[in-house]
């Protein structure tokens, strides 16, 4: 499989570029201001630690216990609050 920034995979990249284009507007600016924030996070996170945070992230959308232990337990927690740090200065670097 094909990587692309930070070594992740190309697949990651563009479905992160094509979420955060959806929200921020489908133009030339947020493809240019999408494709450095994942550039940004890819510096800052390896793959593999922001693929656990996305896991988690989006299983913790469950309701219930199952979705308790994905939003509440220490790991997830920890992971996504990574996560969050990382794209938080992607913000800064890139919009």
């Amino acid at each position: 499989m094909a990587s692309a920034a930070g070594g992740y995979p190309t697949v990651a990249v563009v479905d992160y570029v094509y979420g955060c284009m959806k929200a921020n507007g489908e133009t030339r600016t947020a493809l240019e201001n999408c494709s450095c924030s994942i550039d940004v996070i890819a510096s800052i996170l390896p793959y593999e630690r922001y693929e656990a945070a996305e896991t988690f992230r989006s299983l913790g959308f469950q309701t219930g216990e199952r979705g308790a232990l994905f939003r509440q337990s220490a790991p997830a927690k920890s992971a996504v609050a990574e996560l969050s740090r990382a794209q938080a200065e992607a913000e800064v670097r890139c919009f």
